[in-house]
């Protein structure tokens, strides 16, 4: 992939965030979705490459999400697997919380795993744990490997959670056990990718979410150093089926090299509201204000851009009153 295409793609992101931004606290999660989505779409057939999203909303006779199988960019330039999430954590946007994000992966083709929609258990730490986690082994004894890797008390350790019924008895192990919890309401993209900066204060992440969303953090762990381990979660028949189908073992653990091959994958996020890593979509008169991180793995190349845009000349990010 051309080294250009990383600062190509927080365009998108920084579109899809604007536009989203626009609907912040007002309670209308479904609306905030189309519009990053909207826009993200529109951005990306500028950008010179010939992907395929192979994780994105649905499958084509659900447009105008960005669906499986649909085809972005300009039709030239290298061939790319596409991991979106227009607008990561809706109800955060509806309700002004904290940690949505619009994000985005892409890789050189073939070298995503096409995750069905379903749910997947992970955890996941940043590069000083690479190699002592084990999704098989116990909660307590994961916390207690991060300590020793970190150099760290027990007490110290922060796990995030997202704050669901299902994760009852995570929860109270983690407390039974000692460490901190930091539980989030939703984005577990965003908590997989913070427990690699340090400034985060998190440093691991257990739970149930979005297989899609696993992927998704596999890249940017995969930029950052870190580490993600998932095994697919299948809820009924139907689903154990579709992996069968998709030939997918969801008895299998599922590692880095499972969830994102080769040495070369890029991940855009821009905030669009306010989180640990990076700030909101901040508007003043005429313009806006995104703060986006992209990271390529090749390279390990990790960048945080602000970016400064006229709404008088993207007339497409602008809400219609």
């Amino acid at each position: 992939m051309e080294r250009s295409l990383s600062m190509e793609l927080v365009r998108v992101t920084e579109a899809a965030a604007v536009a989203a931004s626009h609907w912040m606290g007002r309670g209308l999660k479904n609306e905030a979705d189309d519009a990053a989505t909207t826009a993200m779409r529109t951005v990306f057939d500028t950008i010179p490459m010939q992907g395929v999203v192979v994780i994105g909303e649905g499958e084509m006779d659900e447009a105008p999400m960005l669906y499986i199988g649909e085809e972005l960019g300009t039709g030239t330039g290298p061939f790319v697997d596409v991991a979106v999430d227009p607008l990561e954590g809706t109800n955060i946007v509806a309700s002004g919380g904290w940690n949505a994000l619009a994000v985005l992966a892409i890789a050189d083709k073939g070298n995503l795993l096409n995750a069905p929609d379903m749910y997947m258990d992970k955890i996941a730490v940043g590069p000083e744990c690479v190699g002592k986690i084990d999704i098989n082994a116990s909660v307590t004894d994961n916390l207690n490997a991060v300590a020793k890797a970190k150099n760290m008390k027990l007490n110290e350790i922060t796990a995030t959670v997202l704050n669901r019924e299902r994760h009852a008895d995570i929860i109270a192990e983690i407390r039974a056990a000692g460490a901190r919890i930091k539980l989030i309401n939703d984005g577990d993209v965003a908590g997989a990718i913070n427990t690699a900066f340090e400034g985060t204060g998190v440093d691991i992440l257990f739970g149930l979410g979005g297989a899609p969303e696993g992927v998704i953090a596999a890249v940017g762990l995969k930029c950052l150093g870190g580490e993600i381990q998932g095994k697919l979660i299948p809820m009924n028949d139907a689903e154990r089926e579709r992996c069968i189908k998709m030939g997918i073992d969801v008895d299998k653990v599922l590692y880095m090299d499972d969830l994102v091959k080769g040495d070369d994958a890029i991940f855009a996020a821009t905030g669009v509201t306010d989180g640990e890593l990076l700030r909101g979509v901040q508007f003043t008169g005429g313009h806006s204000k995104t703060h986006s991180l992209v990271m390529r793995s090749k390279s390990g190349t990790i960048r945080f851009v602000e970016g400064r845009h006229s709404m008088d000349k993207k007339p497409h990010l602008v809400m219609k009153d």
